[in-house]
């Protein structure tokens, strides 16, 4: 196994891999690539999200590195932009690192599902490429893994610190330029993924829960609704038990006190393995 950080250019922004080492006994060989973004509601990066993931990713095949953000306080699209150069720093390494580059995949939880949602909503937008130096086609993500993952900024069902942070101290002048380049009234309909599904969107696998009350199952139905509403490939997963911010759902990822423990929900990644073997790339 192979662990290097690498950083991103921000202080506190950088990316670590977890590189599956099979160099001499199958050289050829090249693996999708997992990049896991923990959640935290843009104010920290969630310990539980990050390494557990990353290893049960290797686990079911995949090299893996976990991606520690800007938090808050920021402005958008700050950590978006950390999110575009890490996946540029992933495809400048593809042959070295031996990935499958049409298998660059984002898994996001919580805050960071809706960061990875965001990048596969605004990979090719017109407004990040006065952020973003690397060329389009450098940043895109080949497909989305969300978990339980914010999406919307609808005040009926939206996680509002994750909202907010996001958002954070953006100038006036930005914002408005931003939401003339997406044709959208204000922040809150630009940072609302459901608002922002095109058909250059990422094939997406999603799983949340119906006990969720920090981020209601009404984000991702929301979410696979607007999919499903654009013919973009997408796996849904809605399971009843489990409260939010389970990570694996295993012994594995649990809290101190033995909690965020679920049977129901820990099968999510061996869909998601499955899922992968079958996602066609064609025409993407």
């Amino acid at each position: 196994m192979i662990y290097e950080t690498f950083s991103l250019g921000k202080k506190d922004v950088f990316l670590k891999t977890y590189l599956h080492e099979n160099f001499e006994y199958n050289p050829d060989r090249k693996r999708p690539f997992v990049l896991v973004i923990p959640g935290g509601a843009y104010n920290h990066v969630g310990l539980r999200e990050r390494e557990p993931v990353a290893l049960k990713m290797n686990s079911l095949g995949f090299h893996a590195a976990t991606l520690h953000y800007s938090i808050a306080p920021m402005k958008f699209p700050d950590a978006l932009i950390d999110l575009a150069n890490a996946v540029a720093l992933i495809r400048d390494h593809t042959e070295e690192w031996h990935i499958d580059s049409d298998k660059i995949i984002l898994c996001g939880f919580s805050a960071g599902g809706h960061l990875a949602a965001s990048l596969g909503a605004f990979w090719n937008s017109e407004f990040l490429k006065d952020y973003v130096s690397h060329p389009t086609e450098q940043i895109r993500p080949n497909a989305l893994c969300l978990c339980y993952p914010v999406i919307t900024s609808n005040e009926k069902y939206w996680h509002e610190e994750s909202i907010m942070n996001v958002i954070g101290s953006i100038s006036s002048e930005n914002a408005q330029k931003i939401c003339k380049s997406l044709k959208k009234s204000n922040m809150c309909e630009v940072v609302s993924i459901e608002k922002n599904i095109t058909a250059d969107f990422p094939p997406t696998f999603i799983w949340h829960t119906v006990q969720d009350e920090a981020v209601p199952a009404k984000n991702t139905i929301l979410l696979a609704d607007a999919l499903y509403e654009a013919k973009i490939d997408c796996e849904y997963h809605l399971f009843n038990r489990g409260k939010h911010a389970l990570s694996l759902a295993t012994e594995e990822s649990s809290a101190a006190d033995g909690s965020n423990i679920e049977k129901e929900c820990a099968v999510w990644p061996e869909l998601f393995k499955n899922w992968v073997s079958e996602l066609s790339i064609v025409n993407y």
